[in-house]
Parts: structure tokens; C-alpha cells; sequence
């Protein structure tokens, strides 16, 4: 049974309590990991996480970011978890797979072009980092883009029902990773300086994670998701909780002295803004095709959908190579050969969406 819905809301079809407090809790909890450890305007960012964790069992060879983030784990073992006793897991997949796989890896690309995934632009702006505008205009732009693609009939095709083992792959991996940490074999490396030293206690990562992943799996929050809804339909029940979660994180920011308004010195960031916006436009895009933003394709995954499970192997591949290849940005600017592999994906995106219309 629903909870009832504040009368504020009652003209907004779709939302309720799930939508609501995923928003809010989303804002607070990404704020407090900051306080308890990880980096400044870093609380969640699946992209930085996730190329700590293809550091950390050998992906890459960057010595800084080298950590196996349980927030990850959480985010898909919670989402699996809530699935399974609301009975929604129910594998599913075969759309695409390796189109899927290429499209999980573009908005990690992306992602590192801005120094950060969509759930991070939007903590970096409720602190005060106004270079997180650039990129906040980006991805509306490429969700937009990708809207006018739907609308033509641009799909990559119907799922179908797995065998239930496909399902569970994705689960199983995140299981591991969570042993892998508690265990600490000789085989995994953590950084000693630099973002992957930089971290919250292992089980206050966890818990965040697996509060997030059953909330937001019940609610069907999602950044990408929230905007593409109201560019599509007018739907403003997501977008609702987006808005909530930026003004809890901004209250949060703010109670626990984050908080810098400014363009300069704010961490992690970059002040070359044509390409956190072009960065952040190839994120909305690929993820407006992929049907969810890097954070909701593991929330999907969690709940057996192999389709996401394929992008998000994508988006590990990608968390190791913007580093060997030299793609990711850092706070002197883009790399010439991230600039590359945006424009590339940018194209891509384009030539698919032009040739998958139904």
C-alpha cells in the first residue's frame, strides 16, 4: 500500500512518499559521506567510483585511484535485495547488448570529461561549484536531443524474459567485490594518496549504498530519467524528486559548512566549459538511449536486467581506459585525447539514433 501523497503534490499524477524521500534522503546522504570521509564534493559519483574499483583489481595503472567503493556494492546488492521481496526480480534482456555495452562506456567517457557522472554534477552544484552550470546545461541538451530521437521512433529494440542465472551475474560480481574488500587479498591495491585514499568508513559506505539502491528501486529515481519524463511527457513526478535532492543537499552542504559558492578553487573541477558541457551532452544522450543514467543502470542490473548488466561492464571498461588511454580530465583541463573519444561519442550516438528508428 502507498503512503498518501502531501496535498501539495496531489495535482502531480505518479507521485508518492518513494519519490519523495528518495530525493530528499539521496541529498542528505551523498553530503554526509563527504563528512564522514570521502571526497570533497564527491559523497557519490558512480563514474569516479567505479574507476576506483577497475584500479583496484588491476584495470588500470593509476596509482590515485585504486579503491573498491562499497557504495557500488551497496547501490546494486540494495537494489537486489528489494526486488527480490517485492517480487520485481524478474530477468530480462537481449536489446542490443553490444550496442548497450558501447553506450555504458560513453557516459563514463563523458562523465570523466567533466570530472563526474550526473549524480556528482549535481552535488558539486549544490555545494556552491558554479562550473557545475556548464555541465548541468550539457546533459539537459543531450537528454533533449535524445528526446527528439524517441519521439521519431529511435529504439534499440524489445527485452525479453532470461534465464533467471543472467539475473543474478550482476549481484553475484558486487558479492565478490564486497568480499574482496572485507578480506583485502594481496591481489587487490588501494591507494595510498589521491581520491582512492580518500574514503568513508567501510560500513557507513555500505549502509548509504544500500539505502540508496532499495529506495531508488522502488521509486525509479534516476537523474537522466527524471528530465528526459518532463521533456517527453510533461511528467514532473520524478523531476519532483531531482529537485528535492538538490535542495537537500544544498541545506546539508550548508549545515555542515561545505558549502563555497564560487567558479575558482572548488575541488575537482576544471574551468574549461564548452567541454564539461560537451561532456556532459554525450552523458545525457547515450543515457537517454541506454533508458537510465550511469547510477540507474546499476539499480537495473540489481534487479536482473541484463541488458543494464552488459552496460555496466561497459561502464567499468571505460572506468579503466579514460585512464590508460589518457581520456579523463583532471583540474589543469581536458586531455586532446578525451576531447577525441567526446566528439567521437557524440557522433556515434547521432549515426545510432539516425539509424534505429523504427
Amino acid at each position: 500500500m502507498k503512503l498518501p501523497t502531501p496535498k501539495f503534490f496531489d495535482k502531480i499524477p505518479g507521485l508518492n512518499w518513494s519519490i519523495i524521500i528518495s530525493g530528499i534522503i539521496f541529498g542528505v546522504i551523498g553530503v554526509l559521506l563527504v563528512t564522514a570521509g570521502n571526497p570533497k564534493h564527491t559523497g557519490i559519483c558512480i563514474s569516479c567510483f567505479m574507476e576506483g574499483i577497475a584500479g583496484s583489481i588491476g584495470l588500470h595503472n593509476n596509482p590515485r585511484m585504486m579503491y573498491i567503493r562499497p557504495e557500488i556494492i551497496g547501490f546494486i546488492l540494495g537494489a537486489f535485495i528489494i526486488s527480490l521481496l517485492s517480487k520485481d526480480f524478474r530477468p530480462s534482456g537481449g536489446s542490443s547488448p553490444v550496442i548497450r555495452f558501447v553506450l555504458g562506456f560513453l557516459t563514463i567517457v563523458g562523465s570523466a570529461m567533466f570530472i563526474g557522472c550526473p549524480v556528482k554534477m549535481l552535488y558539486r552544484f549544490s555545494a556552491g561549484d558554479l562550473t557545475a552550470l556548464a555541465a548541468i546545461a550539457g546533459l539537459i541538451a543531450g537528454v533533449w536531443v535524445g528526446v527528439l530521437f524517441m519521439r521519431e521512433g529511435s529504439y534499440l529494440g524489445d527485452e525479453n524474459p532470461v534465464n533467471k542465472l543472467n539475473g543474478w551475474i550482476i549481484p553475484l560480481c558486487a558479492v565478490l567485490l564486497l568480499v574482496f574488500v572485507v578480506l583485502k587479498p594481496s591481489f587487490i591495491s588501494q591507494s595510498t594518496r589521491g581520491p582512492g585514499a580518500v574514503f568513508a568508513p567501510l560500513w557507513i559506505s555500505l549502509a548509504a549504498g544500500l539505502i540508496l539502491g532499495g529506495l531508488t528501486q522502488r521509486s525509479r529515481f534516476c537523474v537522466v530519467g527524471s528530465l528526459r519524463n518532463f521533456i517527453l511527457a510533461n511528467d514532473k513526478s520524478l523531476l519532483i524528486g531531482l529537485i528535492l535532492m538538490i535542495v537537500a543537499a544544498i541545506v546539508a552542504s550548508v549545515l555542515t559548512g561545505q558549502f563555497h559558492l564560487g567558479m575558482y578553487d572548488q575541488p575537482g573541477s576544471h574551468l574549461s566549459h564548452g567541454w564539461s558541457f560537451m561532456g556532459m551532452f554525450l552523458t545525457g544522450f547515450a543515457s537517454v538511449i541506454l533508458g537510465g543514467c550511469p547510477y540507474r543502470q546499476l539499480i537495473l542490473a540489481g534487479e536482473g536486467n541484463t541488458d543494464s548488466g552488459v552496460a555496466t561492464l561497459g561502464m567499468l571498461a571505460a572506468a579503466a581506459l579514460v585512464h590508460d588511454w589518457a581520456l579523463a580530465s583532471s583540474t589543469a583541463g581536458p586531455t586532446f585525447n578525451g576531447k577525441i573519444a567526446v566528439l567521437g561519442g557524440i557522433a556515434f550516438c547521432f549515426i545510432l539514433a539516425m539509424t534505429s528508428r523504427e
